[in-house]
């Protein structure tokens, strides 16, 4: 029996109201398990990141074969299905993996992703805050975050706000935490926070569509004509078939 190191991988892309970076899933391999489990484990993994899902398939199944009580790998399960659009089989090898680990902050973060995907917004809070709380993970500024992206999907920017702030206490730098506090400010007319929020993404993550467009409104409010027409003039050329393109073209601003 080999102790496994941790490592955690980023697997999904999930766009949530305009948001410029995505959301975390992971998988925390921990604990003890067999040589064939842990190999398999980590080849089904590498395929489920590359999208080659029929091959990240029959290693998972080769892992669990060999140890069908590592939690890990049901958890790899869940995600694996649900990339593979069958919600039902997801959510089992999810439960499967909390059944044998109840408090995996990582299994219950990815749960928190499929139940907030499903819009079953409260369960995902539930769940997103319950892997944050939880002492020994390392990085529950994700869950914190997730838990607000799923609440701005819920239509909920207030309660987004809380966990945003949260996860911004723990790790001041999460890119995707600081993008939607920008974009928070700008919808309550927050103008000067809004601003200051995106320029401290903007050290810690590259500009998008979304994110120029919310740059160019911020600036529009302020008043600063330079920094938005360097922002116009970056949207028109690095996404110029983009939503924001257009919606710049149509807005009138040089």
């Amino acid at each position: 029996m080999n102790r496994c190191h941790i490592f955690c991988l980023i697997l999904l892309a999930l766009i949530i109201g305009g948001c410029a970076q995505n959301p975390e899933s992971e998988i925390g391999v921990t604990g003890q398990t067999n040589e064939v489990a842990e190999a398999n484990l980590r080849l089904g993994i590498e395929y489920l990141k590359r999208g080659n899902y029929e091959k990240s398939l029959v290693k998972l199944n080769k892992a669990l074969e060999a140890d069908p009580k590592y939690p890990p790998t049901h958890n790899a399960l869940g995600l694996l299905y649900q990339k593979m659009d069958r919600p039902v089989k997801a959510e089992e090898y999810f439960k499967r993996a909390l059944s044998l680990s109840p408090n995996d902050p990582h299994t219950l973060n990815n749960y928190g992703q499929f139940l907030c995907t499903n819009d079953r917004y409260d369960e995902a809070e539930k769940t997103f805050l319950t892997a944050a709380k939880n002492p020994i993970y390392e990085t529950p500024e994700i869950s914190l975050t997730n838990a607000g992206t799923c609440a701005v999907k819920n239509n909920r920017p207030d309660i987004a706000e809380e966990h945003f702030r949260e996860a911004l206490k723990t790790n001041p730098k999460v890119p995707l935490a600081l993008i939607q506090m920008s974009q928070i400010s700008y919808d309550k007319g927050n103008y000067l926070s809004a601003r200051g929020y995106l320029q401290r993404y903007l050290e810690v993550g590259n500009h998008t569509a979304s994110s120029l467009w919310l740059g160019i409104r911020i600036e529009k409010e302020l008043g600063d004509k330079d920094t938005l027409s360097s922002y116009a003039l970056l949207l028109r050329n690095n996404f110029p078939k983009s939503e924001e393109a257009r919606l710049l073209s149509e807005s009138g601003i040089k």
